[in-house]
């Protein structure tokens, strides 16, 4: 399998080409050759072809986009036991170093040493093949396909966001931002036996969405004037109830001031939406309410294979995210697509190439 391959590539802001690379080869005995079958296309994918940059992460040289896939085993190095070649599998994407502190402390995600695909300077899965640890791979279940084995990385995301908040059964949680994220967010909550998902957005559509992905109640944040206005709006959907968790998946600064307002006291607020830098909130609320407020950044241990075992058992139906599908000769075709009909896409898919 040596030679090259095709790989849709960010060669800067503005810019994504096919390219001929390199086709990997594995020179660690615990890696494993996996043939990519789906890719979904990521915010921060589009965010990168705009900007060129999220924060500190800036696209200095060409690099590999996708980072949401899922694929066949085709070679697996000499140690490995956790796969064999055939098995079908969901990938994550991000590999941490294994001997820095956060990593040995089981919060992997927070490693400063991370190589993330499609995160400057790591380039990402829009290839043929790619290499990854036996031990970063879930294996899906038969009845699992491609597509919803890509969507286990979104999916992650909102089991980690959830299981940072302590959600469980019988608490009433709002979710601020009925996008891919927020949807998943909020689905997970569900699953994970909310009673009453309240979803908060500025767009119908998105809300309509939301009833796929566990919603209960669902408020259109437009037709109040104020946030102390949207704050007893929540309550009343609850029927006077304050919820237990808010998680925001926004990142707007009147739905960060009203989830601390809303929340019940000794509740939890996560912060998953990127937003401004800086923002105005109550913060005199958190103290005298005793909020536990905590960030959420991709997922840890365990995230990932909960995220397919919720597929898997019917828990949350994935396949509701997939939009659009695009060939992967068409990927560059994909990537624009999303950036000019953003407000009707929830989860673009693009097949591997064969």
């Amino acid at each position: 399998m040596s030679g090259t391959q095709k790989a849709v590539v960010l060669q800067k802001k503005g810019e994504i080409t096919f390219e001929d690379i390199p086709a990997p080869e594995i020179t660690d005995s615990h890696y494993v050759k996996i043939h990519v079958k789906k890719t979904g296309i990521c915010g921060s994918d589009i965010h990168y072809y705009t900007h060129g940059s999220i924060g500190e992460f800036v696209v200095k040289k060409p690099m590999v986009l996708g980072h949401e896939s899922s694929g066949v085993v085709v070679e697996v190095g000499k140690d490995v036991t956790l796969v064999q070649v055939g098995d079908r599998v969901a990938i994550e994407p991000g590999v941490p170093s294994r001997y820095s502190d956060e990593t040995k402390s089981g919060h992997y995600n927070l490693c400063p040493h991370m190589a993330f695909a499609a995160t400057p300077p790591y380039d990402g899965t829009l290839v043929k093949y790619y290499l990854a640890p036996e031990d970063f791979l879930v294996k899906l279940p038969d009845h699992v396909s491609f597509e919803e084995g890509a969507c286990a990385e979104p999916l992650a995301v909102g089991v980690h966001a959830n299981r940072l908040a302590e959600t469980s059964f019988g608490k009433n949680v709002v979710v601020f931002g009925a996008g891919p994220v927020g949807l998943v967010t909020g689905a997970v909550a569900a699953a994970f036996g909310a009673s009453a998902v309240v979803y908060v957005d500025v767009f119908e559509n998105k809300l309509e969405r939301s009833k796929d992905f566990g919603a209960t109640n669902t408020i259109n944040s437009t037709k109040y004037k104020s946030e102390d206005e949207l704050t007893e709006v929540i309550k009343s959907e609850l029927k006077g109830e304050q919820p237990e968790i808010a998680i925001d998946c926004s990142g707007a600064e009147i739905c960060i001031r009203t989830a601390i307002k809303v929340l019940k006291a000794g509740g939890s607020y996560v912060q998953v939406g990127m937003g401004k830098d800086n923002i105005n909130f109550p913060i005199a609320m958190i103290g005298a309410k005793e909020l536990r407020v905590l960030g959420s950044f991709r997922y840890y241990f365990n995230d990932y294979k909960i995220a397919v075992k919720l597929i898997s058992e019917g828990k949350v139906n994935v396949k509701k995210m997939i939009t659009h599908t695009f060939k992967f000769e068409e990927a560059i075709d994909a990537y624009n697509f999303n950036l000019e009909h953003g407000s009707e896409v929830v989860k673009t898919m693009i097949d591997g190439p064969e």
